[in-house]
């Protein structure tokens, strides 16, 4: 297992080294979107992000982004410093500073701002939110279905860092990928605190068993919105899904195995702590997802 693969893997695109970039209201070359080593993000990873896909000129699914990008912020005690319809206006400047139409990524980042000193308390942060949108070509290019590797990392209880909220912390994820990479996969697959399959570090994670889906409980993972969206093409379709605890003895088993995510829609999966799972190619029913999620988005986005 020496070549490596990761879920937001994509083609070379050279327009990605003169992309402009919107930072706190003005539009800058990427060379000129700096912030201060004093801002919150860097210093305490005390912030908020989104990912965003856009297909055929549509931001797809930006409603139900935004609903979660301004309750993480509240979840957190954050205030953006701008409404919803002036976000929408800052990425739609960014696509059109960039001459973007189809198959670009966005992430759209908020922190508590610059601090007056570098100690932790948020009433240091007395400059306002930093605000950044960053855009770039990004076409989906996977060679192959990715490699999991179970972690002994978690993603855990509320009380501690709630595994719902889109934070800038992500070192617990980061570890697992590092864990998982030590192993030989590409990322890792992390269990909750009661040990069930629960989600990889970077995306929600889906077996199929004889014809039926399963996907975690939603109790101890980012609920995604391409997670969500699966789950109700497979109800719409008469596709058995389930969301359930189930054990690392029920994956090795199972017949296909996928990722979802904004970025790569449906990754399939080939190989789980070195058992293969399925022949090695998408199996039927991600076929089948992969085209009903297709369709959808050309419907969101006609």
């Amino acid at each position: 297992m020496t070549d490596h693969q990761t879920t937001h893997q994509a083609e070379e695109d050279a327009r990605n080294e003169s992309i402009r970039i919107w930072l706190n209201g003005k539009i800058v070359p990427k060379a000129e979107a700096l912030v201060s080593v004093y801002d919150s993000g860097f210093m305490l990873g005390d912030g908020v992000w989104e990912g965003l896909r856009l297909y055929n000129g549509t931001w797809a699914f930006i409603d139900e982004h935004l609903d979660r990008l301004f309750e993480a912020a509240k979840a957190i005690d954050l205030d953006i410093g701008m409404t919803r319809a002036e976000v929408f206006q800052a990425v739609l400047e960014t696509q059109r500073a960039n001459e973007m139409t189809s198959d670009a990524h966005a992430r759209l980042m908020v922190t508590r701002g610059v601090k007056s000193r570098p100690f932790q308390h948020p009433s240091l942060s007395k400059q306002g939110p930093t605000v950044t949108i960053i855009m770039e070509h990004s076409k989906p290019q996977f060679g192959r279905p990715i490699r999991l590797a179970t972690v002994p990392h978690m993603r855990g209880l509320p009380m501690t860092q709630d595994p719902k909220l889109n934070s800038h912390s992500k070192l617990n994820c980061i570890l697992a990928c590092i864990a998982a990479e030590k192993a030989g996969a590409d990322e890792g697959l992390m269990l909750d605190v009661h040990g069930f399959v629960n989600t990889t570090n970077a995306c929600n994670f889906f077996i199929v068993r004889k014809g039926e889906v399963w996907t975690s409980t939603g109790d101890y993972c980012m609920n995604g919105i391409t997670r969500q969206k699966v789950i109700d093409l497979c109800r719409a379709n008469q596709i058995p899904v389930y969301e359930r605890n189930y054990s690392l003895v029920d994956t090795y088993g199972a017949d296909e195995a996928f990722l979802t995510g904004t970025f790569g829609a449906q990754t399939p999966v080939s190989e789980i702590d070195g058992r293969l799972i399925g022949n090695d190619q998408p199996g039927p029913v991600t076929k089948t997802i992969q085209g009903l999620y297709k369709a959808l988005i050309e419907r969101e986005t006609a």
